[in-house]
C-alpha cells in the first residue's frame, strides 16, 4: 500500500502572525497522524516570513508527546548553514526523544535571501559544503574519542579533553543506528540527484511545484540509480510529493483551485514569482521551450495539482503511477489556512487517506 506524509515549506502570507501559522502546522500534523499519514516533513529557513520556520527540529520536539507514530522529517535542512557538530548533537537528541521516529532530510539551501545572509552564494561551493557536512556528521556517529575529522570547510577535534569516566568529549550518537534515514529533494527536470540517491540507499523526494513529467523523468533516473548498485527499483523508497483539492466533485476542487483568495493560487503565485526572480523557470514547466509569458500560473497549477472528486483523484494518482513508476510514498503538499482554506484542505487531507487503500 502507497503510504502518505505531510510536506510543508510551510508558505503562508507574510502578515500573518508566526504564532498563528506555528499552531495551524501543528495542528495539521496532528489531524495526519490520526488519519494515518506517516510522514510529516517541515522545511527550515532563516530570512523569509512567508517560509518562517527556523528550525524544525524545535518545531518537531512540540509534536512528540501530541502525536503517536507520524514520523518527522526535515524538508530538508540547508546543511552548509549549520556547524556539523552541532548538526550532529540535535539530529542524536531529536531521534532520542522520538524514540526513532526521525528522518533527516538534507540539501545545500536554496533561499536566496538565506545564502546571501550565509554568503554561500556559489552553487557549487555549498554542494562541495553539503557533501563534507554529510561525511563529518556520519563520522561523528560511527566513531568514539578522540575525533580528529578534517575537512576544508569544518575540523571537529577532541584529544586533549577526554575523560571517560565522566562522560566528557564523547558525542551522542542517535537513537537509531547507524543514522537515521537520510532523504534528499530534487526538483529539477531529470535530476542525477535523483539516481544518486538511489546509488546511496537514501531516499529522493519529487517536489510537490515541479510538473508532473519531471515525476516520469524522475523515476527514469531512479531506475538508472538502482541498476547501476545491482538492486530492484521497486519504488519503496521514492516520494513523490503534489499539490492536491479534493472536493464533493471535480467541479468544486477546480472552483477552488482557481479561487483568487484561495491557497492554491495563493501558492503558486508566489513559487511562480520565486522562480521568475531566480530565473529558474525551467522547473516549473514541462517543456523548456514554453515561453514564461505563454505559461504563467493557471498553466502552472494545471501542471501539477492533482484535482477533483475522490474517484477523479483516484484515477488521476494511478495514472501518474502508471506513466512514471510504482512511488512508495505520496506527499500532500500544505498549504496556507487563513480563512476557508483550512476546511478544504482538511477535507482533501481526509479524502486522501479515505482513497489511499485503493491506490495499486
Amino acid at each position: 500500500m502507497v503510504k502518505l506524509g505531510t510536506f510543508a515549506m510551510p508558505l503562508h502570507p507574510p502578515t500573518r502572525a508566526l504564532g498563528e501559522i506555528l499552531k495551524e502546522n501543528q495542528e495539521k500534523i496532528i489531524n495526519a497522524d490520526k488519519l494515518g499519514f506517516e510522514y510529516a516533513y517541515v522545511g527550515e529557513h532563516f530570512s523569509c516570513t512567508t517560509e518562517q520556520i527556523a528550525s524544525p527540529l524545535i518545531f518537531f520536539a512540540s509534536l512528540i508527546n501530541q502525536t503517536k507514530n507520524i514520523k518527522f522529517a526535515t524538508g530538508v535542512m540547508g546543511l552548509p548553514q549549520h556547524h556539523p557538530v552541532i548538526v550532529a548533537a540535535e539530529v542524536a537528541q531529536l531521534d532520542h526523544m522520538s524514540g526513532g521516529r526521525f528522518i533527516w532530510g538534507i540539501g545545500p539551501g536554496g533561499l536566496a535571501s538565506d545564502l546571501e545572509v550565509f554568503e554561500h552564494n556559489d552553487h557549487a561551493e555549498r554542494n562541495q559544503m553539503l557533501a563534507e557536512h554529510l561525511r563529518i556528521v556520519l563520522d561523528i556517529w560511527k566513531s568514539d574519542p578522540p575525533y580528529h575529522i578534517e575537512g576544508k570547510y569544518w575540523n571537529v577535534k577532541i584529544e586533549n579533553s577526554i575523560y571517560p569516566e565522566l562522560g566528557i568529549g564523547s558525542m551522542s550518537k542517535p537513537y537509531q543506528l547507524p543514522h537515521p534515514p537520510i532523504h534528499i529533494s530534487t526538483m529539477s527536470p531529470d535530476s542525477p540527484t535523483v539516481a544518486m540517491a538511489a546509488r546511496k540507499g537514501w531516499v529522493p523526494i519529487t517536489a510537490n511545484f515541479c510538473p508532473h513529467e519531471t515525476v516520469y523523468g524522475h523515476w527514469k533516473q531512479y531506475v538508472k540509480g538502482c541498476a547501476d548498485v545491482g538492486r530492484a527499483p521497486t519504488g519503496d523508497d521514492w516520494s513523490v510529493a503534489r499539490n492536491f483539492l479534493i472536493g464533493e466533485s471535480d467541479a468544486q476542487a477546480e472552483d477552488w483551485m482557481m479561487d483568487p483568495k484561495g491557497s492554491s493560487h495563493y501558492y503558486y503565485d508566489y513559487m511562480w514569482k520565486v522562480l521568475l526572480a531566480a530565473d529558474y523557470t525551467t522547473v516549473g514547466k514541462p517543456d523548456p521551450s514554453i515561453s514564461n509569458e505563454d505559461w504563467g500560473v493557471e498553466r502552472f497549477m494545471r501542471s501539477s495539482i492533482i484535482w477533483g472528486s475522490k474517484k477523479t483523484v483516484l484515477e488521476k494518482i494511478m495514472d501518474l503511477r502508471e506513466k512514471s513508476g510504482p512511488f512508495g510514498t505520496l506527499l500532500m503538499a500544505m498549504t496556507d489556512g487563513s480563512g476557508p482554506n483550512f476546511e478544504r484542505e482538511h477535507l482533501t487531507m481526509q479524502r486522501l487517506a479515505e482513497i489511499r487503500p485503493l491506490i495499486k
